[in-house]
């Protein structure tokens, strides 16, 4: 399958780069950019989710014109620098690049009248998604959507009666620490709160915890539910995780490179490694291509790749169920 991918012929004639912006709350803007790159009467698409807002306004391009394969365009940015300013965030450079492999791959497909099922070999499945939100909107999700499931992010503020409440409804498929992330998203290991979490939802992935001498030894019981997001951008970072994961949590944005993202599913399939999906707050096509990821790989996990719509403020109404017909954005239909 890598090796197809990466052989595939692509034509780059030109660029557009499409601003998407959406007020989330007075304290969050979202930002991204979506790369349209054109040749051959075709027109490939992919996303930029890189977070601090200031950097979609103005940033360096690629000279990307030509004819490629995509493992000859991916070589042509090692070493371009797609900021102009010191990044508070490392992974932004893969988000970056991200936007212009994602865009580059579909791009290559079309023009090949392909689809990335057919080179890949699998099947499109519905895709099972659960919800990330606040735990103070989970009632009016269940009200709106009664069978929907979660993923949400406990923290020390979770008192016995949310937890209690939560575990008795069992909608709670993921629990996001947050144990891995410095500054604003990230959380102080805390063994009283992983304690609390592990025993309230016994069939919860506990994805991201914050490792040291304490919360090692009160996790070992679960390490098998034991799951990792923000460390992996490659198979190199599976390797080195403190022990064999079973499962992990597969943000195609993260990996940066078509390479990097299809030799971590090999990998996974490989060893037996489960997956499921991630998003990253895409505003437009990253939606759908992380679903039609979702559905090639892991259609049948706790997918965090719900419908854009339950990114917005207020709670949507009339969003599909899951699980989601089978979504394509990457090549042709088929």
């Amino acid at each position: 399958m890598l090796n197809e991918l990466m052989a595939l012929a692509l034509e780059i004639e030109g660029v557009e780069l499409e601003r998407r912006e959406l007020a989330v709350s007075p304290e969050f803007r979202r930002v991204t950019t979506t790369v349209h790159l054109q040749g051959g009467g075709e027109e490939g698409l992919g996303e930029d989710v890189t977070y601090q807002a200031d950097l979609h306004d103005a940033f360096p391009e690629p000279a990307v014109a030509g004819r490629w394969t995509i493992a000859s365009f991916s070589q042509s940015l090692e070493g371009f620098s797609f900021f102009d300013t010191e990044l508070p965030d490392g992974a932004a450079n893969d988000y970056r690049r991200w936007g212009w492999e994602s865009a580059a791959l579909d791009l290559a497909l079309r023009q090949a009248r392909t689809s990335l099922a057919d080179v890949s070999g699998r099947e499109r499945q519905p895709v099972r998604y659960v919800v990330s939100t606040r735990v103070e909107k989970v009632p009016r999700v269940l009200e709106l959507y009664p069978q929907m499931h979660f993923k949400l992010d406990p923290g020390p503020e979770w008192g016995d009666e949310t937890i209690d409440r939560l575990s008795r409804l069992g909608v709670v498929d993921t629990a996001d620490f947050k144990g891995v992330y410095r500054g604003d998203f990230g959380q102080p290991p805390n063994p009283t709160l992983y304690r609390r979490i592990a025993e309230a939802f016994p069939n919860a992935w506990l994805e991201d915890p914050g490792l040291d001498a304490g919360t090692d030894e009160m996790l070992r019981p679960h390490r098998q539910r034991v799951t990792w997001d923000a460390p992996i951008h490659s198979v190199d970072d599976v390797l080195a995780l403190p022990f064999p994961p079973r499962c992990l949590n597969v943000k195609p944005s993260r990996f940066g490179t078509v390479r990097r993202l299809f030799e971590f599913y090999e990998w996974c399939n490989a060893n037996g490694v489960a997956m499921y999906g991630g998003g990253q707050f895409e505003l437009g096509v990253g939606r759908v291509q992380i679903q039609e990821l979702a559905s090639l790989f892991h259609s049948d996990m706790p997918n965090d790749v719900a419908p854009a719509a339950f990114n917005e403020s207020e709670i949507p109404q009339g969003v599909p169920e899951p699980p989601l017909p089978p979504p394509q954005a990457f090549g042709t239909k088929s």
